[in-house]
C-alpha cells in the first residue's frame, strides 16, 4: 500500500518534530517522498534532527504562544509555499497527582500546549490547507482522551478535548476538502511513558515496577505500543488510502479498556 513515493511532494508540518512520535513521523513522512518541517522548542534535538534528515525545515517554536506560532506559519508559506498537513504532536504530559492537590498553574500550562496549542496552529493553517488538493488535520490525543485517568486530571481534560476540537474541524472543514483525525496511542515505550510511569508510582505510593507491569497489562494485547506503530498510522491517515476517513478518533493502543 505504501511505498517511497506514496507522499511525494506533500508538504507536511509536524509539531514537536525533533524527537520522540514526531521524530518517527518526519523520519517516516521523508522516507515516503514528503516535504518535512519539523518544529519544537528543544534547539538542540532540532539540530540533531536536522542532520539526520537532510532537507527538513526546521524551527524553533512554542505551540503555546500565540506569537509564535504566527512566526512559525510565516516561515511555513515561505520556505515550503503552502501546506498540505498538520500534524499536531506537541504535548506535554502535566502534573501528576489526584485533584485537590494540583496547582491551577500546572492545569493552565497542561491546557496551553495540549490543546490551545492545536488551536493556535490550527487557526493559521486553515488558510494553507484550503488551498491545498489534499489538506488533511492530524491531531494527537491519547488513550485518556476517551477514558478517565486517576491522577492525571489535566492531562486527560486535555485529551478528551483535542477528539471534541478534531470532530468539531472535520464538520467546518469537510466542505472544503480538508479531512481531520485524531489519534489516540496507548501507553508508547520510551523515556516519556517511563517518566509518567515512575510519578505515579511515587504518588501511590508502590514499587515502579509494578506500575510498569500495571501499564504493560492494561491492552488486551499485554504489550506497550512503539513509536512506529503511531507514525505508521499518522502515515495512512495523511495518504490517498484514507481518503473518506475524516472526524475519527483512531486508537492505537493494543485495545485499552481502562487506565490506572
Amino acid at each position: 500500500m505504501f511505498d517511497k513515493t506514496c507522499m511525494q511532494g506533500r508538504k507536511v508540518l509536524i509539531t514537536a518534530g525533533a524527537s520522540g512520535l514526531g521524530l518517527e513521523m518526519a523520519r517516516l513522512f521523508s522516507s515516503t517522498g514528503a516535504q518535512v518541517f519539523i518544529c519544537d522548542v528543544d534547539e538542540k534535538a532540532l539540530e540533531k534532527a536536522h542532520a539526520e534528515i537532510p532537507g527538513a525545515w526546521t524551527m524553533v517554536a512554542d505551540v503555546s504562544d500565540e506569537a509564535s506560532v504566527a512566526r512559525l506559519f510565516e516561515q511555513v508559506a515561505t520556505q515550503m509555499g503552502g501546506l498540505d498537513v498538520l500534524i499536531n504532536n506537541a504535548g506535554i504530559a502535566g502534573p501528576t497527582g489526584f485533584v485537590e492537590t494540583l496547582s491551577k498553574k500546572d492545569w493552565d500550562r497542561t491546557l496551553a500546549v495540549n490543546i490551545t496549542g492545536q488551536f493556535l496552529c490550527v487557526r493559521q493553517a486553515v488558510p494553507l490547507l484550503k488551498a491545498s488538493k489534499a489538506g488533511v488535520i492530524i491531531n494527537l490525543s491519547s488513550a485518556a482522551g476517551h477514558l478517565g485517568f486517576a491522577g492525571r486530571a489535566p492531562y486527560s481534560a486535555s485529551k478528551w478535548a483535542v477528539v471534541g476540537f478534531t470532530k468539531t474541524l472535520a464538520i467546518e472543514l469537510g466542505k472544503f476538502g480538508i479531512r481531520a483525525n485524531a489519534i489516540l496511542p496507548g501507553a508508547v515505550d520510551g523515556d516519556r511513558i517511563r517518566a509518567v510511569i515512575k510519578a505515579k508510582a511515587e504518588t501511590l505510593g508502590v514499587p515502579v515496577d509494578d506500575m510498569t507491569r500495571t501499564y504493560t497489562n492494561l491492552a488486551s494485547l499485554g504489550r506497550m505500543v512503539t513509536a512506529s506503530d503511531i507514525a505508521n498510522m499518522a502515515l495512512f491517515v495523511a495518504s490517498d488510502a484514507a481518503i473518506n476517513i475524516s472526524g475519527q478518533a483512531l486508537a492505537v493502543d493494543g485495545h485499552t479498556q481502562a487506565l490506572t
